[in-house]
């Protein structure tokens, strides 16, 4: 059964009882029960709004994330567990420890991954194809060309029209993708601290004022998703923040964007700074069967040991099983 996300846009009293979230309206007194297992995420946008320390600690436990909205609806905070891992001590010294060139390199990976994922979108979209190819395979090691701005000067106005700029306070549907990446940096800050790491760390976004610039690191390769969107909504004579563009919206992350995959993304990183691989993987791969993008989060690595060790049981032999790999590998795509 799929997760719920649920959104909250008028006076409601939320509290716990019995290990469920009881919703109370305050103006007609009628109360609903949720169970909590149900529930992925959950959006407050409303000022009136209340809810209990208990059920404020229950959700926490449960790893569900919650968004509290400013009035203009804009997310402005979200709820963290400071002990989402047990091992995150261990983690945070890797992450620390890590090295320029490291850094680097799992940045060029990102880069790479985002151009090209915004280079799928504009095949998706019918308005060009391999356009930003040249960029994305051309990333140096911490993107030193800045092959990712060059690549956006074309992005953009393809997408969106060569009228539009990109500016978080410039005129519509800006207003959109602000909410759009407001809720993705929220949900991938979630995932790295439950991955164990530190989201003030960056590794290319550095700022005195910003407490999660690994989130808006992290986030990069998946913002092509709120594009599309956005791009969907305008089609349909929606360009700016109203309950049906928040819904669509919403609905990317328990609908569109593959389970689990910004958890995966994460828990790479992690997995990289500890030394177990190199490569984080992070683009769209098309699904010729229904015509659709989807994102790809698991590192290779992963991939590569479990159908070794599969091959090697199968064939009770390693030479075998190595051989049979290997000719796999070379015939990926």
């Amino acid at each position: 059964m799929a997760k719920q996300t649920l959104v909250f846009e008028s006076p409601m009293e939320l509290s716990l009882k019995g290990g469920m979230i009881a919703i109370t309206n305050r103006e007609s007194g009628e109360m609903t029960l949720r169970s909590l297992e149900d529930i992925q995420f959950i959006m407050i946008d409303h000022h009136s709004v209340r809810i209990t320390i208990p059920l404020i600690t229950q959700l926490s436990k449960l790893n569900i994330g919650v968004v509290f909205c400013d009035e203009k609806h804009m997310p402005v905070s979200m709820l963290m567990d400071m002990e989402s891992n047990s091992i995150q001590a261990e983690r945070f010294r890797c992450q620390l420890a890590a090295s320029k060139p490291v850094n680097k390199y799992i940045w060029k990976q990102i880069v790479e991954s985002k151009i090209q994922n915004q280079s799928l979108l504009l095949e998706k979209m019918g308005v060009g194809k391999s356009l930003l190819d040249i960029y994305y395979k051309n990333v140096k090691s911490g993107d030193s060309t800045n092959r990712e701005g060059v690549a956006a000067k074309v992005y953009w106005p393809k997408l969106m029209g060569k009228e539009f700029v990109r500016d978080r306070y410039g005129k519509a549907p800006n207003a959109l993708l602000n909410y759009g990446y407001s809720l993705l940096r929220s949900m991938i800050a979630k995932h790295i601290m439950n991955a164990g790491l530190l989201p003030t760390v960056g590794l290319f976004h550095h700022n005195r004022y910003n407490a999660f610039p690994l989130a808006d690191d992290l986030m990069e390769p998946y913002r092509p998703y709120i594009d599309y969107k956005v791009k969907i909504l305008m089609e349909a004579g929606i360009f700016d923040i109203c309950r049906e563009s928040k819904k669509q919206l919403l609905e990317l992350f328990y609908q569109d964007i593959p389970a689990n995959s910004m958890a995966m993304s994460a828990s790479t990183l992690a997995g990289i700074y500890e030394g177990h691989g190199k490569v984080i993987v992070l683009r769209y791969q098309k699904n010729e069967s229904e015509k659709e993008f989807s994102i790809s989060t698991e590192g290779y690595y992963w991939m590569i040991l479990f159908f070794y060790l599969y091959l090697h049981m199968l064939f009770k032999s390693a030479h075998i099983g190595t051989y049979i790999a290997i000719s796999w590998l070379l015939n990926l795509d």
